[in-house]
């Protein structure tokens, strides 16, 4: 996780934590991820580099007893375009909501045109306030159907990546073999 967000280029840090991240302050982003609490969410390419990366942080239940997550979002410049951020909103979204999540939060530059634009096809309401807006997204019930899904799509995710494990598995050991390597 930190290699990968420390390969962003800080205009893309900038969108994604809302002000020019250093190095330390990546760093202590990344150590002060709390894992018994919030997911983390990830999509490997096929050298298993972390392209792709979600943060869903549960937040502390509010009044009335309102459950609340807020979702944060990066993906490497070299695999933008393919639908990636949208597939990590999809997941997380499905995973909150099975775990009783009212509301889905996301913090977001109103220039980060990328990240607004997936919350708004969700159906989020999008407030911008000068150089900051935040969507907030209504979820709805966990159903047994939602449970089944996001229980099939962990299952096809673990698949994918030891199946990608396996291949670079394979294709170190063939460059050993005949002393070179397939990209």
């Amino acid at each position: 996780m930190l290699a990968h967000l420390l390969a962003l280029t800080p205009a893309d840090r900038y969108l994604r934590f809302g002000y020019c991240a250093t190095d330390a302050q990546v760093t202590r982003y990344v150590e002060r991820l709390d894992f018994e609490q919030d997911q983390l969410f990830g999509i490997f390419n096929r050298q298993l580099e972390l392209v792709a990366m979600a943060h869903l942080a549960y937040l502390p239940q509010g009044t009335g007893g309102a459950r609340m997550a807020e979702f944060g979002v990066s993906v490497l410049g070299q695999a933008r375009g393919g639908g990636l951020g949208s597939r990590l909103f999809d997941h997380a979204v499905l995973h909150a909501r099975n775990r009783n999540i009212d509301t889905l939060i996301i913090h977001a530059l109103t220039e980060n045109t990328a990240m607004l634009r997936i919350a708004h096809n969700a159906g989020a309401r999008v407030l911008r306030q000068g150089p900051d807006a935040e969507a907030l997204l209504q979820l709805p019930p966990y159903t047994v159907a939602s449970q089944i899904e996001e229980l099939l799509e962990d299952r096809a995710a673990e698949v994918d990546y030891h199946f990608k494990r396996q291949v670079r598995r394979v294709d170190t050991l063939w460059g050993r073999v005949t002393g070179l390597r397939a990209d």
